[in-house]
């Protein structure tokens, strides 16, 4: 079973919909109890990055996807879940993130268009089992923040948005895509498959 995280930010239903059609059971729950027995967890999110922080405090989660985390079965967080994972976000002021992958969480700043929405290109930087049999495509971004992990081997996958942005960070069963992976086409749900992959060997 995957719990996806219900902290009251998040496209809870179409990611849910999206584990249900791999054939997979997808739960989406704010008990703590379940997510830990759970074998991988998703965090979503939709929205600014200190009110989703807010509420993981207020609720006691963020606690548990930290406790979830260092039982070292799969965590994947999605757009708003991944950065969220990072120890800061400048977004409306300074903001105290997860902290589970050091590195900063930062506007584009340039004379283009905020925020970087539509599809993309991903390029893997480094060989993981998430990746193995994958062929890199374009996939669904929506975003006006991007995070700089502060260590390269976070670093899994990049896009090009007038200058290299992050698309996929990771370090041992802890994930985090930028994008959309649900609304991502066959490359999405091809992720997707893999991440709910690990979640079985893990349990």
């Amino acid at each position: 079973m995957i719990a996806i995280i219900d902290y009251g930010m998040g496209n809870l239903h179409s990611v849910s919909k999206a584990i249900e059609r791999l054939g997979r059971e997808a739960v989406v729950t704010s008990d703590p109890a379940l997510i830990m027995s759970a074998g991988g967890a998703i965090l979503p999110g939709v929205g600014a990055f200190g009110d989703a922080m807010a509420n993981l405090r207020e609720t006691g989660l963020s606690d548990v996807v930290k406790a979830f985390a260092a039982t070292g079965k799969p965590l994947l967080g999605i757009c708003l879940g991944m950065q969220l994972l990072f120890t800061e976000s400048e977004e409306h002021g300074l903001h105290q993130g997860l902290d589970l992958l050091p590195g900063r969480v930062v506007r584009f700043q340039g004379d283009y268009k905020v925020p970087h929405m539509g599809w993309n290109e991903l390029t893997f930087k480094q060989s993981i089992p998430l990746f193995n049999g994958v062929k890199p495509g374009h996939v669904y971004f929506v975003h006006s923040y991007h995070a700089l992990p502060a260590n390269e081997s976070d670093l899994l996958a990049v896009t090009d948005y007038h200058q290299p942005v992050t698309a996929i960070v990771g370090r041992g069963s802890l994930y985090g895509m930028q994008f959309h992976p649900e609304k991502s086409g066959e490359l999405g749900m091809t992720l997707l498959r893999k991440f709910a992959d690990l979640t079985v060997h893990s349990s």
